[in-house]
């Protein structure tokens, strides 16, 4: 931008003034959608649907906090079981939402998952999310004061979400396809501690345990059992080789 502006202040030719007035105008702009997990998996996830759909260039960033944080920490799709909120007050009971395996069904979307753990990562996700010619979906786990966390440490948060499984770093991208290479790639290490020791630094989780300790702990078997399920999927689906199914094997 800085060198257009100086190209045209030098020009002497009579349409470089008005250019000059208009020169954020010709450079292309990184423009992005966002809006948190309410949005996007739930009230307004047919009109994501319908633009990521599309084929279009857009990019859409979801902070997805696991609850509506807005209005109050109701549960929303994106609310792992196990989780107390308002209208879940025993626990939720069925699993998330994964609206990241929901978008690379379609095969043309850009998808990854981040989290400030991992600044890198992230920075490397919305570089290439936005230099892909067509939709672009990154949604990044987000610490919410409904958490029941220490929100001075938030970022330790997400480093627990990440290192039990609950939330795997990766970067799903169609171009490596169309280069004979598999699309998904991990970007975090293989569960190193359980989801109960995630879990048990949360009040939303620590709660239940105290109102109903039968109901917690069966809940929060199921949320760890379908957590190492969906990351084990994910680990397989990134270890694919990109041939498989074609014969070429």
């Amino acid at each position: 931008m800085a060198k257009l502006k100086k190209i045209l202040a030098a020009c002497t030719h009579e349409t470089a003034k008005p250019l000059g007035k208009d020169a954020d105008y010709l450079v292309k702009k990184s423009v992005w959608i966002h809006g948190g997990d309410g949005w996007a998996y739930d009230i307004g996830y047919g009109g994501l649907d319908h633009v990521l759909a599309s084929g279009a260039n857009v990019n859409a960033l979801v902070l997805d906090t696991e609850v509506y944080s807005n209005t109050g920490g109701q549960a929303s799709k994106s609310t792992p079981i196990g989780a107390v909120a308002q209208f879940a007050a025993g626990g939720k009971q069925m699993p998330k939402k994964d609206l990241s395996m929901i978008a690379m069904t379609y095969g043309n979307i850009y998808v990854a998952r981040v989290a400030l753990s991992n600044p890198a990562q992230v920075v490397k996700a919305m570089i290439e999310a936005d230099a892909y010619d067509g939709p672009s979906l990154i949604i990044a786990y987000s610490h919410c004061i409904a958490h029941g966390i220490n929100m001075t440490k938030a970022i330790d948060n997400c480093k627990e979400a990440v290192a039990c499984g609950h939330w795997p770093l990766f970067r799903y991208d169609p171009r490596l396809a169309a280069e004979g290479k598999n699309p998904l790639q991990l970007d975090s290490k293989a569960p190193s501690i359980s989801f109960e020791e995630f879990a048990n630094n949360q009040n939303r989780f620590r709660v239940l345990k105290k109102a109903n300790p039968e109901q917690a702990e069966e809940l929060l078997a199921a949320s760890a059992k379908e957590t190492a399920t969906r990351y084990d999927l994910y680990k397989k689906l990134a270890e694919l080789s990109a041939d498989c199914g074609t014969g070429k094997e």
